[in-house]
């Protein structure tokens, strides 16, 4: 038998074209099922509902005295009293009014001379020699660690405050923003160059723009770092500030307003954070889509 008379053979009945068509196919090639897929959103707020769940069970059993785990009723409760009447001779508005001033200039302070050191170690050898060893020594260290020396220096004022926030921010900003500058595409300034650009020009124009994406998300871990900073740096003769109420509520065991304020200080960092999404949504659209 040929191999034309072979192939030349018709099929008997278009069962067996069936049958021979499914012993063909292969399980990566049929169709799978669809199945319902759950929403991360829908997931988180379990998570966060179990989570009250077993807090408010663990209170009403008074498996831990409420000393130390106040029920969610009695946070609540403690919460509208603070709004009102305030803790520590100042409201709730005034103390997250406080906080949040100091967190956005440490953010300003970080950004304006981030950014910059960012920039001087991404394009510049010169600039990483300086600028790469200092960050390196200072990221690790805890911000207790050099609040002393801080207070030394500068007193016991607002800026002594704000200063130690922003040296916990500074390194996040300038770091993303060296990461970012030394990924951008090598086409796109040679590109830029090819077409008369000046270095200035290059930067502003094509680094920038490339590298936002990345400062923006270094902006979120440095608002992180800042939140948590913040207790540290109202622990130097502060009179308002969430840091300050929740310090000065754990030396009384006033267990709820200890608590109420972490909750009050996520929520806000909650919300910035948010902020910040759709800001990076709006002004870098591109991101994540090259």
């Amino acid at each position: 038998m040929t191999v034309s008379s072979y192939t030349e053979r018709p099929i008997a009945n278009t069962g067996a074209k069936a049958d021979e068509t499914d012993a063909l196919s292969v399980p990566w090639s049929r169709p799978r099922p669809k199945r319902g897929r759950v929403s991360a959103r829908v997931v988180s707020a379990v998570t966060i509902l179990a989570v009250l769940a077993a807090w408010a069970l663990s209170a009403r059993l008074q498996l831990v005295s409420p000393v130390f785990l106040p029920s969610p009723a009695a946070v609540w409760t403690k919460f509208i009293a603070v709004a009102r009447d305030g803790f520590v001779d100042a409201t709730l508005v005034q103390h997250i009014a406080a906080s949040l001033g100091r967190v956005f200039a440490a953010l300003v302070a970080a950004v304006i001379v981030g950014v910059p050191v960012g920039l001087a170690i991404g394009t510049s050898v010169i600039g990483r020699g300086i600028f790469d060893p200092l960050l390196e020594f200072l990221r690790p260290i805890p911000p207790l660690a050099y609040l002393p020396l801080v207070i030394i220096w500068f007193g016991i004022g607002e800026p002594s405050k704000i200063l130690v926030i922003a040296i916990a921010m500074l390194a996040p900003v300038a770091l993303s923003t060296a990461s970012s500058v030394r990924g951008v595409s090598q086409e796109r300034v040679n590109a830029a160059r090819s077409l008369g650009a000046t270095r200035a020009q290059v930067i502003r124009h094509v680094i920038l723009p490339s590298a936002l994406p990345s400062i923006l998300t270094g902006l979120r871990i440095a608002l992180g770092a800042g939140w948590s900073t913040l207790v540290a740096a109202e622990l130097v003769a502060a009179t308002r500030g969430l840091g300050f109420m929740i310090q000065s509520a754990a030396q009384f065991l006033v267990t709820d307003v200890v608590v109420m304020g972490i909750l009050v200080i996520a929520a806000i960092a909650f919300v910035l954070e948010f902020i910040i999404r759709r800001l990076e949504r709006a002004l870098v659209p591109w991101a994540g889509r090259e």
